[in-house]
């Protein structure tokens, strides 16, 4: 039997150096993310205070440990008096604080700034600097500053603050050469080098915003689409409601002289008119469909479902792979409660679509649907399905989302009340309160889901 070889356990400051290497990337992805408004610093949209204020103490810590260098440098090394070198290295060193807020007023400091001290380190006696004026602190410097610049300014500045850093340089080295002119185009090509690479990442975590947020919006249009398709789909449904009535209102008016012989003659007129304003009413219907279907869609010419349907509607579920079973209330089958068209119509949609849900996301789930009249003026919809009793495949998975938008808005039609959610064994749970008063619908109902 082959041995199993046990790695060793990681060290205690290796771990916490993965962690802060961890946080350190967050914080960098947070404010490449967030685009830096003028005058705000890197690191703002983060969500940890010690992100937000790492470029600080990234700045104290550059110019902490830079200025103590540099004036030994340039008292040690250069032969320049201390008075004059602390105040070289304080004029180079210390604008590096502004690089987190404001990069190109430091940059208007340090560039000035390290010119004249290549001055007097040219007009000094040291051989050092006849050779070498850019101090290795001064260039150090001057490419944390290049980074700032690249991550906060546009290009056009960029390209300026390049080009102004090479003629520098370069009439530097025209007005008083020195021995090592390579420093000048190392400082050139370095710089250009970071400004590039980090106006290029800044450039890329621009798009990845812009495309972020188009997102956000693409998928605000397509919840709204989807929210104006199935109003669209209610209302084309409903059209068939309304007509049934109105034509019934017409028939009657229109038959009520020839039923009731003994009828005035103002009343025979009073009919008539009621038969011409329900004539008008539907052919306004009829144009108001032609609206609504205005996508070239055939309308359908089977008669709207209602709760007589739901049988047929639960026997096709099982017949799909779902022990579905179906508690139907005997006064609703008997008709002696009655129940408005477009309330049976609306119940039997929340059926199917809590159906349809359960074959797309939990499969041969064992679902109880209950429809019934609760004493109130109620008819309560309850549709629960247990966890899935097969694996969900990606596709099955991804619906169109349109299931519970219409159950909202069909009980919003209504004036009812929605209750979905996950059960604690996995399952879903769908329930609906739909009132059968022929009262008006209510827009709004504060209860409403």
């Amino acid at each position: 039997m082959r041995a199993i070889e046990k790695r060793p356990a990681p060290r205690r400051w290796a771990v916490r150096l993965r962690d802060w290497s961890r946080v350190a990337l967050q914080a960098l992805e947070a404010t490449f993310a967030t685009p830096a408004a003028p005058g705000s610093a890197p690191f703002a949209g983060a969500s940890s205070r010690w992100a937000r204020l790492l470029p600080y103490g990234f700045g104290v810590a550059l110019v902490a440990s830079l200025l103590p260098v540099t004036v030994h440098l340039l008292v040690h090394d250069y032969d320049v008096p201390g008075a004059l070198a602390g105040a070289l290295a304080t004029a180079q060193t210390a604008p590096l604080l502004l690089a987190a807020t404001r990069p190109l007023h430091a940059w208007w400091i340090v560039l000035p700034a390290d010119v004249a001290g290549a001055l007097v380190l040219l007009a000094s006696d040291g051989p050092r600097a006849q050779l070498w004026p850019w101090t290795p602190p001064v260039v150090v410097g001057y490419c944390a500053l290049m980074v700032a610049l690249g991550l906060r300014e546009p290009r056009r500045t960029l390209v300026g603050v390049w080009l102004a850093t090479g003629a520098a340089g370069y009439l530097l080295e025209v007005v008083r050469p020195y021995g090592d002119p390579g420093v000048t185009t190392l400082l050139f090509v370095l710089s250009g080098m970071l400004l590039l690479l980090t106006s290029a990442v800044r450039a890329r975590a621009e798009a990845q915003r812009r495309l972020a947020e188009q997102e956000t919006i693409s998928e605000a249009e397509r919840a709204r689409r989807t929210l104006l398709e199935e109003r669209a789909r209610i209302a084309r449904e409903l059209h068939d409601v309304v007509a049934h009535h109105m034509s019934v209102i017409t028939v009657q008016a229109d038959s009520a002289p020839y039923r009731i012989p003994e009828l005035p003659e103002a009343a025979r007129e009073e009919f008539a008119s009621i038969a011409g304003s329900a004539r008008e009413s539907l052919a306004e219907m009829r144009r108001l469909l032609v609206v609504l279907r205005s996508d070239g869609g055939e309308g359908e010419r089977a008669p709207q479902p209602g709760l007589d349907r739901l049988q047929q509607l639960v026997e096709a579920t099982v017949r799909a792979g779902v022990p579905a079973e179906l508690s139907l209330a005997a006064e609703l089958v008997d008709g002696r409660t009655e129940v408005p068209q477009a309330v049976g119509l609306s119940a039997y949609r929340i059926v199917q679509e809590a159906l349809a849900n359960v074959v797309r996301h939990a499969p041969g789930a064992p679902t109880r649907v209950s429809v019934r009249e609760d004493g109130s003026g109620l008819l309560t919809v309850l549709v629960v399905n247990g966890p899935a009793g097969e694996p969900v495949s990606p596709l099955e998975g991804s619906g169109t989302g349109h299931g519970l938008v219409g159950m909202r808005e069909r009980v919003r039609l209504t004036g009812g009340t929605l209750d979905t959610g996950p059960l604690a064994d996995g399952g879903f749970r769908v329930a609906a309160a739909l009132p059968l008063g022929t009262g008006d619908a209510v827009g709004e109902t504060p209860g409403a889901a």
